[in-house]
């Protein structure tokens, strides 16, 4: 199981599965970031702490644990 997390800078990568549960789960779906949709990482912090995605056309920035929430293919 591959989560946001893990991925590489520079890669796009589609959304299989959201993890987690009640508000944390709404929020990422809130956000744009639904199974199917593709997100291309753009920048990872350097302490890794947040990720910067590209989601719908638009950019977003996601904290590790909530990365860590989304599994991708």
């Amino acid at each position: 199981m591959n989560t946001l997390k893990q991925i590489a800078c520079g890669q796009t990568v589609k959304v299989k599965k959201l993890h987690g549960e009640g508000p944390i789960r709404r929020r990422i779906m809130d956000m744009g970031i639904t199974k199917g949709v593709e997100i291309y990482i753009r920048k990872v912090a350097p302490l890794g702490d947040p990720v910067e995605v590209t989601v719908r056309g638009y950019e977003l920035s996601l904290r590790k644990a909530d990365a860590e929430m989304i599994e991708v293919e």
